[in-house]
Protein backbone atom coordinates (compact mmCIF):
# COMPACT_ATOMS: atom_id res chain seq x y z
CA UNK A 1 0.00 0.00 0.00
CA UNK A 2 1.46 3.41 -1.05
CA UNK A 3 0.87 6.29 1.56
CA UNK A 4 0.88 9.53 0.16
CA UNK A 5 2.40 12.71 2.44
CA UNK A 6 0.72 16.35 2.04
CA UNK A 7 2.89 19.00 3.21
CA UNK A 8 1.26 22.20 3.61
CA UNK A 9 2.97 25.29 3.12
CA UNK A 10 3.43 26.83 6.66
CA UNK A 11 5.38 22.82 6.96
CA UNK A 12 7.76 23.27 3.96
CA UNK A 13 8.23 26.72 5.51
CA UNK A 14 9.42 25.79 8.70
CA UNK A 15 11.49 22.70 7.12
CA UNK A 16 13.18 25.43 5.34
CA UNK A 17 14.06 27.52 8.24
CA UNK A 18 15.41 24.64 9.99
CA UNK A 19 17.53 23.80 6.88
CA UNK A 20 18.62 26.93 6.54
CA UNK A 21 19.72 27.41 10.12
CA UNK A 22 21.41 23.89 10.32
CA UNK A 23 23.72 24.73 6.98
CA UNK A 24 24.16 28.21 9.36
CA UNK A 25 25.55 26.60 11.96
CA UNK A 26 27.60 23.82 10.18
CA UNK A 27 28.84 27.36 8.03
CA UNK A 28 29.83 28.51 11.38
CA UNK A 29 31.46 26.07 12.70
CA UNK A 30 33.40 25.35 9.48
CA UNK A 31 34.61 28.84 9.69
CA UNK A 32 35.45 28.96 13.04
CA UNK A 33 37.64 25.83 12.84
CA UNK A 34 39.41 27.09 9.57
CA UNK A 35 40.31 30.68 11.20
CA UNK A 36 41.24 28.92 14.43
CA UNK A 37 43.70 25.86 12.32
CA UNK A 38 44.90 29.55 10.46
CA UNK A 39 46.00 30.77 13.68
CA UNK A 40 47.22 28.05 15.13
CA UNK A 41 49.61 27.32 11.85
CA UNK A 42 50.81 30.76 11.99
CA UNK A 43 51.61 30.83 15.98
CA UNK A 44 53.70 27.71 15.83
CA UNK A 45 55.60 28.76 12.77
CA UNK A 46 56.48 32.01 14.79
CA UNK A 47 57.11 29.79 18.13
CA UNK A 48 59.62 27.50 15.88
CA UNK A 49 61.40 30.36 14.38
CA UNK A 50 62.05 31.72 17.90
CA UNK A 51 62.56 29.55 19.47
CA UNK A 52 65.31 28.00 17.08
CA UNK A 53 63.30 24.76 17.06
CA UNK A 54 63.34 22.82 13.42
CA UNK A 55 59.81 23.09 11.34
CA UNK A 56 59.11 19.51 9.81
CA UNK A 57 57.66 19.80 6.26
CA UNK A 58 56.50 16.72 4.20
CA UNK A 59 56.90 15.54 0.97
CA UNK A 60 55.97 12.24 -0.85
CA UNK A 61 57.21 10.75 -4.05
CA UNK A 62 54.49 10.48 -6.74
CA UNK A 63 54.26 8.74 -9.99
CA UNK A 64 51.71 9.10 -12.96
CA UNK A 65 51.05 6.54 -15.81
CA UNK A 66 49.16 6.65 -18.95
CA UNK A 67 48.97 5.60 -22.02
CA UNK A 68 49.97 7.24 -25.41
CA UNK A 69 48.43 7.76 -28.51
CA UNK A 70 50.68 5.29 -29.98
CA UNK A 71 49.74 2.53 -27.29
CA UNK A 72 52.96 2.97 -25.65
CA UNK A 73 52.94 3.36 -21.62
CA UNK A 74 54.01 6.49 -20.14
CA UNK A 75 54.81 7.75 -16.53
CA UNK A 76 56.64 10.32 -14.76
CA UNK A 77 57.92 10.22 -11.05
CA UNK A 78 57.37 13.68 -9.13
CA UNK A 79 58.04 15.55 -5.86
CA UNK A 80 54.55 16.07 -3.67
CA UNK A 81 53.80 19.01 -3.52
CA UNK A 82 56.33 20.10 -5.99
CA UNK A 83 57.06 23.63 -4.20
CA UNK A 84 57.51 24.67 -0.90
CA UNK A 85 58.12 27.89 0.96
CA UNK A 86 60.84 28.19 4.21
CA UNK A 87 61.80 31.42 5.73
CA UNK A 88 65.33 32.88 5.45
CA UNK A 89 67.77 31.11 8.46
CA UNK A 90 64.78 29.05 9.06
CA UNK A 91 65.40 25.27 10.47
CA UNK A 92 63.94 22.32 8.11
CA UNK A 93 63.54 19.12 8.75
CA UNK A 94 62.39 17.56 5.04
CA UNK A 95 60.40 13.92 5.78
CA UNK A 96 60.07 12.48 2.32
CA UNK A 97 58.13 9.35 2.36
CA UNK A 98 58.63 7.22 -0.62
CA UNK A 99 55.41 5.85 -2.12
CA UNK A 100 55.99 5.30 -5.78
CA UNK A 101 59.06 4.20 -7.23
CA UNK A 102 61.67 1.96 -5.82
CA UNK A 103 64.56 4.42 -5.01
CA UNK A 104 65.07 8.68 -6.14
CA UNK A 105 68.40 9.49 -5.04
CA UNK A 106 68.36 12.74 -4.63
CA UNK A 107 70.41 16.30 -4.45
CA UNK A 108 69.09 19.77 -3.22
CA UNK A 109 71.06 22.09 -5.43
CA UNK A 110 72.70 25.24 -3.70
CA UNK A 111 72.06 23.92 0.10
CA UNK A 112 74.45 20.82 -0.44
CA UNK A 113 72.01 18.57 1.16
CA UNK A 114 71.75 14.88 -0.69
CA UNK A 115 69.52 11.92 0.34
CA UNK A 116 67.81 8.67 -1.03
CA UNK A 117 64.30 8.12 -0.65
CA UNK A 118 63.08 4.15 -0.90
CA UNK A 119 59.67 3.26 -1.80
CA UNK A 120 57.90 2.34 1.61
CA UNK A 121 60.30 4.37 3.94
CA UNK A 122 60.54 7.60 5.12
CA UNK A 123 63.62 10.10 4.72
CA UNK A 124 64.40 12.55 6.97
CA UNK A 125 67.08 15.80 5.85
CA UNK A 126 67.87 18.35 7.54
CA UNK A 127 69.03 22.09 6.36
CA UNK A 128 69.09 25.81 6.86
CA UNK A 129 69.07 27.83 4.13
CA UNK A 130 71.17 31.45 4.94
CA UNK A 131 70.47 32.94 1.27
CA UNK A 132 66.92 33.83 -0.66
CA UNK A 133 66.41 32.09 -3.60
CA UNK A 134 64.96 29.12 -5.14
CA UNK A 135 66.58 25.72 -4.57
CA UNK A 136 65.80 22.89 -7.25
CA UNK A 137 65.42 19.50 -5.19
CA UNK A 138 66.31 16.91 -8.42
CA UNK A 139 65.77 12.96 -8.41
CA UNK A 140 69.30 11.25 -10.13
CA UNK A 141 67.21 8.57 -11.46
CA UNK A 142 64.73 11.03 -13.35
CA UNK A 143 66.63 14.13 -14.09
CA UNK A 144 64.91 14.15 -17.33
CA UNK A 145 61.75 13.62 -20.04
CA UNK A 146 64.21 10.39 -21.26
CA UNK A 147 64.12 9.09 -17.67
CA UNK A 148 60.44 9.07 -16.57
CA UNK A 149 60.99 13.02 -15.18
CA UNK A 150 61.85 15.42 -14.83
CA UNK A 151 61.51 14.99 -10.96
CA UNK A 152 62.32 18.26 -10.14
CA UNK A 153 61.02 19.99 -7.19
CA UNK A 154 61.12 23.75 -5.60
CA UNK A 155 61.87 25.11 -2.21
CA UNK A 156 61.90 29.23 -2.17
CA UNK A 157 63.41 30.90 0.82
CA UNK A 158 62.10 34.43 1.47
CA UNK A 159 63.84 36.74 2.94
Amino acid sequence: MNKVYIISKKQLQLWTLVAIMALGTVGAAAWYWGHREAKTTAASSISTAQTGQARTIHLVTGEFKTTGTDGKPIEVYRWDPGTIHVKQGEKINLSIYGVNGTSHPFIIDGLNVKGEVKKGKETIVSFQADKPGTYRIVCLTHPDIAHNGPMVGYIVVDA
